[in-house]
């Protein structure tokens, strides 16, 4: 052995596992301690407290449905997107219809041509209107009533007649 474990018959190494579980004792009560007065809160600040977890929890559930209305509303304006351009298809195709249906109800190219040959020419039973003709003057000069005219002329704007117009007249009675 030596010296010093022979030499040394005190009890200082029995005061130092001592003081040694003294201080671990202690260090164990302070965490304890410690650990109380951090749940512990002032009682002028409970309710506050309470309140912010409530706030908190309001906050957290409007969050969430913020998120699902976002969703919701980027998905009905895909929908309505894909709704517009899919009308805009069909009236582009029936625009189309209508410009060949327009087309094809224009007079053909002969019977404009037949026009630039000559003076328009009434057949019988027919009036070719002059420049400051009414209705009424046209009416008289035939010898027909103005009922009648406008009767068999339906489709003619007697407020503005044109000359070189084609007007049918009605049977005399």
């Amino acid at each position: 052995m030596d010296t010093i474990s022979r030499e040394n018959n005190s009890v200082m190494p029995v005061v130092g596992v001592a003081l040694g579980a003294l201080a671990l004792l202690l260090s164990i009560f302070a965490l304890v301690g410690n650990s109380k007065l951090s749940k512990k809160v002032p009682e002028g600040l409970a309710d506050s407290v309470a309140k912010i977890d409530v706030i908190e929890n309001e906050a957290r559930s409007a969050t969430s449905v913020a998120e699902r209305a976002n969703t919701s509303i980027s998905s009905l304006s895909r929908s309505s997107q894909d709704a517009f351009n899919a009308v805009a298809g069909q009236i582009q195709e029936v625009r189309g219809e209508f410009e060949k249906m327009k087309e094809s109800s224009k007079p053909k190219a002969a019977a404009a041509g037949a026009k630039d040959k000559g003076p328009v020419v009434a057949g019988p039973g027919e009036y070719v209107v002059k420049a400051g003709d009414s209705g009424m003057k046209i009416a008289k000069a035939n010898g027909v009533s103005l009922s009648d005219l406008q009767a068999v002329n339906p489709s003619v704007n007697w407020t503005k007649l044109k000359a070189g117009e084609k007007l049918k007249l009605p049977a005399k009675k």
